[in-house]
């Protein structure tokens, strides 16, 4: 332990590493949970225990500076702090004389005019670089002062590209610790995690490693040869129904999960249709599954004949059905995508002897990523699983999990956008993501727990 004013410093090996090193310039590059933020913490103290020295910790916003790092800052300062911390400006004086300040990087100009002693750049990897080169860097000039950047990868980035050309330049520094090394999470959630993620997002997060997730083809983990079965609809459990409303094609999938493992069984593509027409052919495939109510031959006292007129014996079974599709046909930005939702509910509601609905529809789409993220990791995870499997006859969802990938901008560098210039692709893999990023999230839902291996 160590003293630094009344603020008591402990640091576990790794963090005790990065602390000691005396360059002007530091890079860490951590995985999720390391401790990087306190870390930081100790960093801004220390660097402001003198007067007149000031000292920042930006990130990529305000409002994130904010809620990773005031509420902890205030605690580690309590008593050693000249007066009440500024709630509008975030700015805590120390009786030491120096200044610790809260900064967001998405407004970098704002930053300007301000001379300072240290700054800490948290999460370096999702803030812009011009952040570092055209104001921080500079404001360090005049006093000598002193940067530490920290964050998780987020490919190969400006982050990448700093923390590779670091290597042998004076006054600089870099490290590289995993998760595990951080010491804050147990061996046992690693090993939970790695059923859940997939690989390039695990070694990304938790091992520290510059992953290419946004570069080249979105679907990496898909294996044909792996993934390719002949898979039957399975009587005993319900179906379910992806939807994309795409105008040309419009496209959905239909599949079924057993025991955790997501199985794809049909996929309609339909060229210049609508809504309506989609419902009505959902219908024709799915037809074959609505079983007829059994009724026994020999059941006493039932007139087989009249039963036979009546229709009875042929009554369907109503199949249970979960409905997931985008988000945007349910929101308020044309007169059109509201009605989409709308037409796929009149439709179950005119064929309830045969279908039972149930919507699982979100309020809004998250990060077209973290969707490609999840489908991935059902694809295949870092523990070497499988857990999504597709029938032969969905050539078209092959052909997006093979073909599609990132858009890049004109020095081609990967975009969070996938490339959609084929008017064909993305659509059924945009269906399937809604359902498995309901339903299989990165984290596992509290409480579950998937049963063995279909396959």
């Amino acid at each position: 332990m160590k003293k630094g004013g009344t603020v008591n410093i402990v640091l576990k090996r790794p963090q005790g590493t990065v602390y000691s090193c005396e360059q002007r310039f530091r890079v860490l590059v951590a995985g999720r949970r390391f401790g990087k933020t306190y870390l930081a913490l100790i960093e801004l103290i220390r660097a402001a225990s003198a007067p007149s020295r000031v000292a920042w910790y930006v990130a990529p916003t305000y409002r994130q500076a904010k809620r990773v790092a005031w509420k902890a800052l205030k605690a580690m300062t309590k008593h050693c702090q000249a007066k009440p911390p500024n709630e509008t400006d975030l700015t805590i004086e120390l009786t030491s004389g120096g200044t610790i300040s809260l900064r967001g990087a998405d407004n970098y100009d704002s930053l300007r005019g301000d001379g300072l002693d240290f700054v800490v750049l948290d999460e370096y990897a999702s803030m812009a670089p011009e952040a570092w080169t055209e104001v921080l860097r500079p404001a360090l000039a005049d006093r000598r002062g002193r940067a530490l950047f920290i964050g998780t990868p987020r490919g190969h980035n400006h982050f990448f590209t700093l923390f590779d050309w670091v290597e042998n330049q004076p006054d600089w520094e870099r490290f590289q610790f995993t998760t595990e090394q951080g010491g804050n999470v147990t061996l046992e959630e690693l090993e939970s995690a790695t059923h859940e993620m997939d690989e390039r997002t695990y070694r990304q997060e938790f091992q520290a490693s510059f992953e290419n997730l946004g570069v080249g083809l979105a679907y990496y983990a898909f294996d044909r040869r792996a993934q390719m079965r002949n898979i039957a609809y399975n009587r005993n459990y319900p179906i379910w129904w992806a939807i994309d409303f795409n105008v040309n094609p419009m496209c959905s999938v239909i599949g079924q999960t057993i025991n955790g493992v997501v199985c794809v069984l049909d996929v309609l593509v339909m060229h210049h249709s609508n809504t309506l027409a989609h419902c009505e052919e959902f219908l024709a495939r799915t037809e074959k599954w609505i079983a007829p109510r059994e009724i026994p031959d020999d059941l006493p006292g039932v007139d087989q004949d009249l039963l036979q007129n009546a229709g009875v014996i042929e009554r369907p079974m109503p199949l249970l059905v979960y409905v997931y599709g985008d988000a945007s046909a349910d929101s308020d930005k044309t007169s059109a995508s509201r009605t989409d939702w709308e037409i796929v509910k009149r439709f179950f509601g005119r064929y309830t002897d045969r279908f039972r609905a149930h919507f699982r529809v979100p309020s809004k789409n998250g990060p077209v990523k973290d969707r490609v993220n999840c489908v991935n990791t059902m694809l295949l995870n870092f523990a070497g699983e499988r857990h999504l499997y597709l029938s032969p006859n969905c050539r078209e969802l092959v052909a997006d999990f093979e073909q599609l990938g990132w858009k890049a901008d004109p020095h081609g560098r990967s975009l969070s956008e996938l490339d959609k210039s084929d008017p064909m692709r993305s659509h059924l893999s945009d269906a399937l993501g809604y359902y498995i990023v309901r339903e299989f999230p990165m984290r596992a839902k509290s409480g579950e727990r998937s049963g063995p291996a279909l396959f």
